[in-house]
């Protein structure tokens, strides 16, 4: 008799985040809960050695190597993590694919306060009509620096992480500032 094997505790938190961030790119807008708070789970269930990860954050660096993933530049980095992001001259640096590779682009992770901040209208593949959200946390320029960088099918998505809820934008997604 064949029996299937019991994942662990880390597969289970591992699936159940990836789970929440495909989610959360297919229906923008929508907030969706992950099983702990932070960016760590995300680098659990989205790197491996076959990555290339920028991290801003320090205190992250341990759980990015222990992936066995390649540090890179910002440039050069399929993973940015960004943790609260302060300057918006990085992001003229991110991969934004090619005309040949748009897949290229970058998943970005940003710590923001989802629920306060600038209201925006979002528009797109995943969205009915459209979704109203407010994201706080990011400089003044960063929706019109976006979209200046995103030439759809090229460009970048984003996962904006507050606690242990997260909301993904797709390079697909239009945003207007309400």
């Amino acid at each position: 008799m064949r029996t299937a094997p019991t994942p662990s505790r880390e597969e289970t938190r591992a699936n159940a985040t990836f789970e929440a961030l495909i989610w959360s790119m297919s229906r923008p807008g929508r907030l969706r809960d992950l099983p702990e708070r932070g960016e760590a789970q995300i680098i659990e269930a989205l790197i491996d050695r076959e990555c290339h990860v920028f991290c801003a954050d320090p205190l992250l660096m341990p759980k990015v190597l222990e992936t066995g993933a390649r540090i890179a530049a910002l440039a050069g980095a399929d993973h940015v993590f960004l943790g609260m992001l302060t300057d918006l001259d990085g992001l003229k640096s991110l991969s934004t694919g090619s005309d040949l590779y748009p897949d290229g682009g970058a998943s970005v992770v940003i710590r923001a306060r989802l629920g306060e901040g600038s209201r925006l209208r979002l528009t797109g593949p995943g969205i009915e009509t459209e979704e109203c959200i407010h994201i706080g946390g990011v400089p003044e320029g960063f929706w019109s620096l976006r979209r200046d960088l995103i030439q759809y099918p090229m460009g970048f998505d984003v996962f904006f992480i507050d606690g242990a809820r997260v909301l993904g934008l797709p390079r697909s997604t239009k945003v207007e500032m309400l």
